[in-house]
């Protein structure tokens, strides 16, 4: 009877335990908030806010803030919006937001908020041009200047309902993630108005405009309303993609033939004995010295003498620029790798490398299409000790590898290049949050469609401030800078078209171009000298956006628990 009694129990146990698990489904869900309302967000002043998220359908969502309450019920899709009053700038702020639990959000400011997208640009963070902005880095203590990184996501199907990314303040540590561009147009915008700035930035490198508009947006482009229906079927975009796949993997098999790595002897090794190498130049092109019509490898060479003073140290070595990519060995050991063409090789040299006396440099050399080298006009030397060798000159050279150029390979699908992808996944979970004004840094990867630009820019502008619902919000914009080799022979420039397409959109109702033609480098697409891009950003915003210096208000009190 006993046994009975015990197994009796269990049943009833296991059963009451199964019950609970299928009625968890249907207990109230806690409620969710996107990403971008949390902790240190800046929210816009003078203007109704909404503050949304989800939960059960059904339930009813509590906002108290500054001692006012709010109140919204969720609809059928589980989402709530509740809209706040406009506010004067101030803070910070504490924020109660309840349902089935409990969220607190604290230190809010109340200021002027900036979307800031485009491509690499605007994508440059201050840590990448360190060497020239070392002392705004260190004096970087703005707490109330802060930015939202939004993390780079795609989607090809429709627009996202969230995105990943937080606020941070400027201080020495964080700001080093700050876009250069905006960084310094919130600085010149602070200092003159004292008001809190948000900078929502958005942006990723090497991406066309319309990747950054709506479907909706792109309704003037069959094509690529064409193009953004086949990208929604799944199954078409993964099997592209597998076949381009299997074709990268063929051309990775051929690069394993380079000669410098299949040898007995790598040719980075400092047992190995180089034969037939010949002279060539650093920094230049190997086009321009006579090697003709090279997609492929080739290794570099050089002998240098190292002082006692300069080993057992932190060393550098900077090598400008590399087309396209490379690998760098000093005595047999790599030191540093980049996989394409546009950052500046700055590598690190532990100590104990270097060697009293000769030591060998090998850099190997890869080269997809169109010229390989070295970029003109960069620097070019080894650091150690406050001491400075010269790696400018003559240097050795063999070519390991030739690349064929026959056959055609599948052309996959990048989702960050396509129609609406970058919309749908980083710009339409932000069209809730209210904004002052859009700043926009791109163009580089339209220039081969100048008069298309002529349509899509203002198609992008339109598109923006229809999906916020602000009107005529200031959207500004950052004119292309000289790049290039100087032509003097009277021929057309895509570049120069496309800064006239910039100059066209200027027709559009508050808009505003900063002008940057002189602020380029002719051997870089990514000049270095960008604070006066966001000091001439932000004068533009003085004529276009309605800026007032801050009345300041005193602190909410925070909520009670």
């Amino acid at each position: 009877m006993k046994i009975n009694r015990i197994m009796a129990k269990a049943i009833f146990i296991t059963a009451f335990s199964l019950l609970m698990i299928s009625l968890s489904g249907t207990l109230p869900a806690q409620v969710k908030l996107p990403a971008l309302v949390g902790d240190n967000m800046v929210v816009q002043r003078d203007t109704e806010l909404k503050i949304w998220g989800w939960a059960v359908p059904g339930e009813q969502v509590n906002i108290r803030f500054r001692d006012n309450s709010y109140q919204a019920t969720t609809g059928s899709d589980g989402k709530w919006i509740i809209w706040l009053p406009p506010l004067e700038a101030g803070g910070p702020y504490t924020m109660e937001i309840a349902a089935s639990n409990r969220i607190v959000i604290n230190d809010i400011l109340v200021g002027d908020v900036w979307i800031c997208a485009g491509q690499s640009n605007m994508v440059h963070y201050l840590e990448l041009h360190q060497e020239r902005y070392t002392e705004e880095i260190a004096r970087a203590n703005y707490p109330e200047i802060r930015q939202f990184l939004i993390s780079t996501s795609t989607n090809l199907e429709g627009p996202s309902d969230d995105l990943t990314g937080n606020w941070k303040s400027a201080n020495p540590k964080d700001v080093k993630r700050f876009s250069v561009v905006a960084y310094f147009f919130a600085l010149n915008i602070y200092e003159k108005y004292h008001i809190p700035i948000g900078l929502i930035n958005a942006s990723v490198g090497g991406t066309p405009i319309e990747a950054w508009t709506s479907e909706e947006g792109l309704k003037e482009f069959p094509e690529m309303l064409n193009t953004i229906q086949k990208n929604k079927d799944t199954a078409y975009v993964n099997s592209t993609n597998r076949a381009a796949l299997a074709d990268q993997r063929k051309r990775a098999r051929k690069k394993e033939e380079d000669k410098g790595l299949t040898g007995p002897i790598p040719w980075y090794d400092t047992s190995y004995t180089p034969g037939n190498w010949h002279n060539i130049n650093i920094p230049g092109y190997w086009e321009d010295q006579g090697i003709r019509n090279l997609d492929g490898v080739v290794w570099y060479r050089k002998e240098i003498e190292i002082p006692q003073s300069m080993t057992n140290v932190d060393a550098k070595i900077e090598l400008g620029r590399i087309v396209d990519a490379d690998n760098v060995y000093i005595n047999g050991i790599q030191v540093g790798s980049t996989t394409y063409q546009y950052p500046r090789r700055r590598y690190a040299v532990p100590p104990g490398v270097l060697k009293p006396g000769k030591n060998i440099l090998v850099i190997r050399v890869l080269n997809q299409f169109g010229k390989g080298g070295f970029v003109p006009d960069k620097p070019y030397y080894l650091s150690a000790a406050g001491q400075t060798i010269d790696l400018k000159g003559d240097w050795q050279y063999k070519v390991g590898e030739v690349f064929s150029r026959e056959g055609n390979f599948t052309r996959g699908i990048s989702a960050q290049n396509q129609p609406t992808a970058l919309f749908n996944g980083m710009i339409a979970p932000v069209t809730n949050y209210a904004i002052k004004g859009m700043l926009w840094y791109q163009g580089e990867s339209n220039a081969g469609r100048p008069e298309e630009y002529k349509r899509l820019l203002p198609a992008l502008i339109k598109d923006w401030r229809h999906q916020w619902a602000q009107g005529d919000v200031p959207f500004l914009f950052v004119q292309l800078p000289n790049y290039m080799d100087v032509n003097y022979s009277p021929e057309e420039s895509n570049w120069a078209l496309l800064r006239e397409a910039q100059l066209k959109a200027l027709d559009v109702p508050n808009t505003g171009m900063a002008v940057a033609i002189d602020l380029g480098e002719w051997n870089d697409i990514h000049p270095g000298n960008k604070k006066p891009v966001g000091d001439r950003l932000a004068l533009v915003a003085r004529s276009h956006a309605r800026l007032l210096r801050a009345r300041r208000l005193p602190a909410a009190i925070p909520c009670s628990k």
